[in-house]
């Protein structure tokens, strides 16, 4: 939507408006902001589209999309006109005195959100909402009498266009209420529709392969799954030929059950990604797909999306063979299983150790021809465990193991083949870092001991830098802050090759049963082997605006989880105000915050008026918490040296 708005400053040809532009041009013309000529249409002189920030005061701040603009523009709280943080809005310029521009909201073009969520809090002798996401005080559509009857500190979900309030999800002192609290934020949801369950139980619950004669059948073939230990959904299996040295990349063919534009396909779409609290999954897909019929249970048929990939003695790729076919996986394998039999200390099937111990030999080898031109981070993932209570019992971090490494390495394989196989579709694109980021970075290297020069060969001077924080024992601390200066990988219609992997062509095709992008592509492969270019055409429409919003669903999906987490930390520092813990500052500038790194890790805590380096040791006292928001805050009271 930001580029349509930005066009409209030099002009729209008529013919190229896409149906969802036309929408919010009609509101436009409706109120005269623009004008047509000579069938191009143009933003008219004193209007000005931006996004919408407000302050905790109330202020309004647009931040426009017209680059000629060099400040955001201050929009007073009597002329908001009902708009809400983060809405694309279209405004008017004021005449004003001052020395910042002023506007005035006119029209909301596109909600951040249709709903808010708040809890009641007692200002003076009315009970208002606080925005839970920007602390905002906001009157409710309801009356005082009603409103008095809830404890103070309910949770409510809002109607932006009204503030009506649409549901109770509980109160801010039950710990239960934090997972509503996520998904609300973000307007996700757990439940589908009946429509969207009758539709996924109606393929029931077993494949019966005579029904499948078309397909390759690899039943014969002794495939494994190999996932953490609590997954319940199956996207992946593999099996390796040793003797030609052949891997095959099963998939779920989610795509046989989930066709374009069904009810299913809509729901999944609005989804787009599958959610992970600690405790359960939120799934882009009805369980009895995701969990079932799709997923590659062992000891059962199932129906799949399979690349056989022949490799040469050099371990390149000669071949990359892609059909539909039914495996049956002979056995469901945790990571630390496998970590287990790769480390010989453990036996398992026969048929299955024959292959897997010459595969993982393979994929370390393929692991470093990837590193001459990618790189490798030693990155960890934050775990949480709770009780059936709703709170913490521990969290800790999860090291990539030799198994993440085998599969990881098979999985690029398959997503580097898929790649190839379309010149526009969906895409995984990962830009190298800016100059700009990479001159922070470098000075925050600096004062942690490692004095760099800048070189135009990133790959060379990221490798550098990896050495030297090796030499110096700080190598995980220096992924991160290397990780923080790239930008963030994305999806697009059209190729431009992924700097982190090191990769010319890249994608997602393994993952069809949590991401809607690899089930977009899936669609598009198989018009692409039936030579169906009418089809193919078809699944391609609108795609640029599809990629677009699975990046922002990618984020939302991320944050859900991460706000989740927060919620929890905030219920156990709730309980540990006066303490102390040490911790490590994770980020400088404005607000510095320190990371909890005792027993318990991974915790956020804000810091009040203090600034030292990135990385640094620090005692920290909890001060206060605030649950609506998920905030602890703190004071440093020792800084170590370490």
């Amino acid at each position: 939507m930001k580029e349509f708005l930005n066009s409209l400053l030099t002009g729209v040809d008529d013919k190229f408006i896409k149906v969802d532009e036309r929408e919010i041009l009609r509101v436009l013309e409706t109120i005269k902001a623009v004008s047509k000529h000579k069938n191009k249409y143009y933003l008219n002189d004193g209007y000005i589209c931006g996004k919408l920030d407000i302050s905790s005061g109330g202020t309004g701040f647009l931040m426009p999309y017209d680059r000629r603009f060099k400040q955001d523009i201050i929009i007073e709280n009597k002329n908001i006109n009902g708009a809400h943080f983060g809405d694309i809005i279209l405004a008017k310029l004021t005449n004003s005195k001052k020395a910042r521009l002023h506007a005035t909201v006119i029209a909301v073009l596109v909600m951040a959100n249709e709903t808010s969520v708040v809890y009641t809090k007692k200002f003076g002798m009315a009970i208002m909402g606080v925005n839970i996401t920007n602390g905002l005080s906001i009157p409710l559509k309801a009356s005082q009498k009603s409103l008095k009857t809830l404890p103070l500190g309910t949770v409510l979900k809002i109607n932006n266009l009204d503030n009506d309030i649409t549901e109770v999800l509980g109160t801010l002192d039950d710990p239960q209420v934090d997972e509503k609290i996520s998904l609300a934020i973000y307007n996700k949801k757990d439940k589908f529709t009946k429509t969207c369950e009758n539709e996924a139980s109606s393929f029931g619950d077993s494949v019966d392969k005579s029904m499948y004669k078309e397909r390759v059948d690899l039943t014969h073939l002794p495939f494994c799954t190999i996932d953490p230990i609590d997954a319940k959904d199956f996207d992946d299996a593999i099996y390796f030929d040793k003797e030609n040295r052949v891997i095959y990349v099963a998939i779920a063919d989610v795509s046989q059950y989930v066709a374009a534009y069904s009810a299913l396909d809509k729901e999944a779409k609005f989804r787009g990604f599958s959610i992970y609290f600690p405790h359960k999954s939120v799934p882009m897909l009805p369980r009895s797909l995701s969990e079932n019929i799709c997923s590659l249970k062992p000891d059962c048929d199932r129906l799949a999306f399979v690349f056989k990939i022949s490799l040469d003695s050099e371990l390149n790729a000669v071949n990359e063979e892609l059909f539909e076919a039914v495996i049956h996986s002979k056995k469901r394998f945790s990571y630390d299983e496998v970590d287990e039999i790769l480390a010989l200390k453990k036996q398992t099937d026969k048929e299955i150790q024959s292959w897997i111990l010459p595969l993982f030999e393979i994929t370390k080898k393929l692991k470093i021809n990837r590193l001459k031109n990618g790189f490798d981070f030693r990155s960890k993932e934050l775990r949480m465990t709770i009780d059936e209570g709703g709170h913490i019992l521990a969290t800790r971090f999860e090291n990539e193991t030799p198994s993440h490494a085998l599969i990881e390495d098979c999985m690029l394989l398959a997503n580097k083949a898929a790649a190839k196989r379309i010149n526009k579709g969906v895409f995984r694109n990962h830009a190298p870092a800016d100059l700009k980021k990479i001159n922070l970075l470098l000075d925050d290297l600096a004062l942690l001991g490692i004095e760099m020069v800048y070189e135009s060969d990133l790959v060379s001077l990221i490798a550098k830098i990896q050495q030297k924080a090796d030499e110096i024992g700080i190598r995980e601390d220096v992924d991160k802050l290397i990780i923080k200066a790239q930008k963030r990988a994305q999806y697009s219609s059209t190729p431009n090759g992924h700097f982190g992997l090191g990769f010319e062509l890249y994608t997602h095709f393994t993952s069809p049963i949590r991401r809607y992008s690899d089930l977009i592509l899936h669609r598009l492969l198989k018009a692409n082997l039936a030579n169906n270019k009418k089809l193919f055409d078809y699944l391609l429409l609108d795609i640029e605006n599809t990629c677009t919003k699975l990046n922002e669903l990618e984020r939302e999906a991320d944050r859900v989880a991460w706000d989740f987490m927060d919620r929890k930390f905030a219920r156990w520092a709730m309980q540990n105000i006066g303490q102390t813990f040490q911790c490590y500052i994770s980020k400088t500038g404005n607000q510095t915050v320190a990371k909890l790194d005792g027993e318990l890790k991974g915790a956020r805590i804000f810091l009040e008026n203090y600034n030292c380096p990135l990385l640094t040791k620090v005692i920290v006292k909890i001060k206060d918490v605030d649950l609506g928001s998920a905030k602890i805050i703190g004071k440093v009271i020792e800084k170590l040296d370490v």
